[in-house]
């Protein structure tokens, strides 16, 4: 069993910044691919930033500049710095990790619970 646990979310004001982390826990021997991605009310969801196990990064066009994806390989967490924040950047924001556990050939795609942010005065 593994699981994604995020955390750092909350209100802040328009220009403030929030930096989210996500904790994977459980029985993992590997983790590929680590990302965010949100859901605002009424949207689909969409793609943050992801960063591979070696430290390559992609971000969403609309993030570039203000977002910042970073990982610890040996505590097997992902972050997300999110700064100059806009209210249109208030959504859900789910955690996204490919797990391998041991004994499995297998990447399996894992998602957290997500973490509520809110950009408002």
């Amino acid at each position: 069993q593994v699981q994604l646990v995020e955390s750092g979310g909350g209100l802040v004001q328009p220009g403030g910044s929030l930096r989210l982390s996500c904790a994977a826990s459980g029985s993992i021997f590997s983790i590929n691919v680590m990302g965010w991605y949100r859901q605002a009310p009424g949207k689909q969801r969409e793609l943050v930033a992801q960063i591979a196990s070696g430290g390559s990064t992609h971000y969403a066009d609309s993030m570039k500049g203000r977002f910042t994806i970073s990982r610890d390989n040996a505590k097997n967490t992902v972050y997300v710095q999110m700064n100059n924040l806009k209210p249109e950047d208030t959504a859900v924001y789910y955690c996204n990790a490919d797990i391998q556990s041991p004994g499995d050939y297998r990447y399996l795609e894992v998602w957290g619970q997500g973490t509520l942010v809110t950009v408002s005065s």
